[in-house]
């Protein structure tokens, strides 16, 4: 699964070759590890200024794994060998 945030539409064309654009922005289907990669190189290359999250089911204690690009609320943080996110206070003054 990717879900994508602001990203130019050559990537989000490149996205819909190998994965079905269920909704806007959201991509999902099922890969190898190989075109897994491959799309990830896409997506370092082509999502400009967006953010990307790209999310796998593996042999893990949560059953998946995932990868972020950009910047965003959400930081991917790991505890005691499980990856959780965790959210970034928001620049705005209160």
């Amino acid at each position: 699964m990717v879900v994508t945030e602001s990203v130019p539409p050559r990537l989000r064309g490149r996205l819909a070759v190998w994965l079905l654009e269920v909704r806007a922005g959201v991509y999902v289907g099922d890969v190898s590890r190989r075109i897994r990669e491959m799309i990830w190189f896409q997506i370092s290359e082509l999502a400009a200024d967006g953010n990307v999250v790209m999310a796998w089911a593996t042999n893990t204690e949560s059953g998946f794994e995932f990868q972020t690009y950009g910047h965003n609320r959400r930081e991917p943080i790991d505890v005691d060998g499980l990856r959780l996110v965790r959210f970034k206070p928001t620049n705005s003054p209160t």
